[in-house]
């Protein structure tokens, strides 16, 4: 509608400034040294709630970090769109590769770099504005919830049981998420999927100290080779996971569906060029789309044992550890797998050293049937402003909190993100668009104009 994008245009500069004050918070939930920016940003996405037009914003604890919900009330006659984002975000770290600081928000060459930019404050930021484009053009076709949590960063480990204790307060049509990608703005795409999640640590031990390796060396097994050598034996020679009925439950995409996704644009060559890689890696007898949406992984997050600091020391170390986690797909779950892992790395551990193993998070996967008017919505708005009808995609991150929204609020979930895979999520030098920025507020009033006219 024109008045709307009077609205934003006049408004563009502020929108923007008020995204880069949030990014410069250091909203870390991981580290416990931030819990004072958590609160300090909380409090600010509660102000901006209000500032958009929200008839009122509240702060919820939780055992851990805060959840800021939010209602704007228009007619019970009305369906009710809740949107869902976190304003957390990853640590930053390795602070050298940034080539500005992670919280000093810089424009470049079109594009916001700061942590936290695409994922996610940039992106549920754009439903605030949009709410705010609503209110005051006076067009507001739904009611609008928020709930926007501060810990999807590290699992969600405190928002199932708020869900579960205030699904009134929550009641809704369908939940809105903007967390998530499109292929380009040249080709728009609508997540219909996100993968699950099943997170470990496991350490292993051999002696009960760190050792002289030539005394020692040849003598005592090092629990570094012991789990370099574990690690290994998880992949076969086809990249095949090889953990016992890890595959059990996996839905097998159906040749229409495998179909539909060789339609998205890709070039194998632009993306090796991309990433800095010669070759790709991936299971054998899939593409990369397919790796990355259908097909469940198991990836080696993080690895670390004996000495790293300057210069040389000959020990042989008493442990070594490593992050794991498995992103999952639709039938999988999330409690059986991390079950299956845990036992795995326990039960292949030789007897000269000894494996603890333990849970860190997960989450189930989720996935939007596309012949429902939730997805019917979403699709119309973004060929009115794109002028192209979106693809719609599997997306290879996860959304711990997906199935639980439709398990507990029997709603469904729309992904309705505006970022780009190439915007380094989780790495140094995180980026968004400007015109992604504006090209979502523009659109997001559209889902809620649609999705009103088919509820109706």
């Amino acid at each position: 509608m024109k008045v709307w994008k009077e609205y934003q245009e006049a408004n563009k500069d502020r929108f923007l400034n008020e995204l880069l004050e949030l990014l410069r918070i250091p909203s870390i939930s991981a580290k416990n040294e931030n819990k004072g920016d958590m609160l300090t940003c909380s409090e600010s996405v509660k102000q901006l709630l209000l500032a958009a037009g929200a008839d009122s914003a509240t702060i919820y604890p939780t055992e851990g970090h805060p959840v800021v919900y939010a209602e704007k009330f228009v007619d019970a006659k009305l369906p009710t769109v809740l949107v869902y984002g976190h304003y957390d975000v990853q640590p930053a770290e390795p602070l050298e590769l940034w080539h500005s600081g992670p919280f000093e928000p810089v424009i470049k060459d079109g594009k916001i770099y700061a942590r936290g930019s695409a994922d996610d404050k940039g992106q549920f930021f754009m439903h605030v504005k949009a709410l705010e484009t609503l209110v005051n053009t006076q067009s507001l076709p739904v009611n609008i919830k928020f709930l926007i949590e501060g810990e999807e960063e590290i699992g969600s480990p405190n928002l199932g049981k708020f869900v579960k204790e205030n699904k009134e307060l929550l009641k809704a049509d369908v939940i809105l998420i903007s967390d998530s990608s499109m292929l380009s703005m040249d080709t728009p795409s609508i997540d219909v999927g996100v993968r699950g999640l099943s997170y470990i640590e496991v350490t292993v031990t051999g002696p009960d100290r760190d050792l002289h390796s030539g005394v020692y060396g040849g003598a005592v097994a090092n629990p570094i080779t012991i789990l370099a050598r574990m690690i290994a034996i998880c992949h076969d020679e086809n990249n095949h996971i090889t953990i016992p009925g890890f595959y059990d439950d996996v839905l097998i995409a159906t040749d229409d569906e495998r179909a539909k996704m060789a339609q998205a644009p890709y070039n194998e060559e632009e993306f090796k060029k991309e990433l800095g890689v010669s070759e790709l890696w991936g299971e054998k007898g899939f593409t990369t789309n397919e790796r990355t949406g259908i097909r469940p992984t198991l990836e080696l997050n993080g690895i670390w044992g004996g000495y790293q600091g300057e210069g040389a020391k000959t020990v042989l170390p008493s442990k070594a550890s490593a992050k794991i986690s498995c992103r999952l797909v639709p039938h999988q779950s999330s409690a059986k797998i991390t079950e299956k892992i845990l036992n795995y790395f326990k039960s292949i551990a030789p007897a000269s050293v000894t494996v603890d193993a333990f849970e860190h998070h997960g989450g189930e996967p989720y996935v939007t049937p596309i012949d429902s008017l939730e997805y019917a919505a979403a699709a119309k708005a973004i060929k009115e402003t794109f002028g192209k009808e979106p693809i719609p995609v599997r997306g290879g991150g996860s959304i711990p909190i997906s199935a639980l929204f439709e398990q507990e609020l029997g709603i469904k979930v729309i992904f309705f993100g505006f970022g780009l895979d190439s915007d380094n999520l989780h790495s140094p030098n995180e980026k968004y668009d400007l015109f992604n920025f504006y090209k979502g507020i523009e659109t997001i009033p559209y889902f809620h104009k649609f999705f009103a006219e088919l509820k109706a």
